[in-house]
């Protein structure tokens, strides 16, 4: 199978190449300049041109991972934002029902797009009601791939993404929980620790991706990916403390940052229809991920 992993050099698309990558014949393409990969497409980070990279090859599979993924500069720069997670989705759309209709696509997605859930577990039906500029951008965008599905028969579906972490990973919880400990023993968190979130380690990412690519309608739907597993924010910070080479005490602001939801549990019974189940565990990945930090000296 010939895959085409849009954002390949970023974190989760560098896990597509890689793990797929051991059995199907993978097709990168990204803003990076990269003078030795082989199969690798470089596209104008300001002005991409996707037909120009379905023009070349004939891919069965399309992953897209590019894209912004940050709450706090979504506030700060909403026309990038935009223009990353909304209007290449589109271009890419546009590219596949022009050159390859028969190629499917994989947008990736995010929980962004529920806010503050209703309910728990947050099931795909649920209402939309983002906080941020990047949820309502990412909203967008699966209305644009639901467009593309129902009107013009392109083969194509979002995945959720919930809390992904694992080596590599250079932001969010548990990368700024790191630095800040590198820093000082003495480590103050924002929110009050109740916040709770849903983990998921980014093999399992891409196993998630597989199961999708191999049993998903690409009818324009949208799929939950992650462990359907609520874990409070205090928890996960203790466990990282057992686990974290240098010692470290902690404490709570009580604080709450704009454009962040306060409870998260996906219903992934949609996902594990196509298969998937979940392989490593947040003591594990936390493990793997740690060791990472250390080994990598960062």
């Amino acid at each position: 199978m010939k895959i085409l992993v849009i954002g390949s050099k970023g974190f989760i698309g560098s896990y597509c190449t890689t793990i797929l990558g051991a059995h199907n014949q993978i097709y990168g393409c990204d803003v990076v300049n990269d003078y030795v990969a082989h199969n690798y497409y470089q596209v104008d980070a300001t002005n991409a041109d996707y037909k120009e990279v379905f023009k070349e090859q004939q891919f069965d599979v399309c992953i897209n991972c590019s894209g912004a993924a940050s709450v706090p500069d979504s506030f700060k720069h909403p026309l990038r934002d935009f223009s990353l997670n909304t209007v290449n989705v589109i271009k890419i759309l546009d590219a596949i029902k022009e050159l390859q209709p028969n190629c499917k696509l994989i947008n990736l997605s995010s929980a962004a797009v529920y806010g503050n859930p209703i309910t728990l577990p947050v099931a795909e039906d649920a209402p939309l009601l983002p906080l941020s500029p990047y949820g309502r951008h990412k909203k967008y965008a699966e209305e644009i791939i639901e467009e593309y599905a129902s009107f013009f028969n392109v083969k194509a579906c979002s995945i959720r993404l919930f809390s992904v972490y694992g080596p590599g990973l250079c932001k969010q919880l548990f990368w700024d929980l790191h630095t800040k400990i590198m820093q000082s023993p003495h480590i103050k968190l924002w929110g009050t620790g109740n916040e709770t979130r849903d983990f998921i380690y980014v093999d399992d990412v891409v196993n998630a991706i597989n199961c999708v690519i191999e049993n998903a309608e690409f009818k324009g739907e949208c799929i939950n990916v992650s462990d359907g597993i609520e874990t409070s924010i205090k928890s996960v910070v203790e466990l990282f403390q057992q686990k974290h080479f240098k010692p470290f005490d902690f404490s709570f602001d009580g604080q709450q940052s704009p454009g962040y939801p306060v409870n998260w549990r996906a219903d992934i019974s949609k996902l594990q229809a196509t298969g998937f189940k979940s392989r490593i565990g947040l003591k594990q990945g936390l493990q793997k991920y740690i060791a990472w930090l250390k080994v990598e000296k960062k």
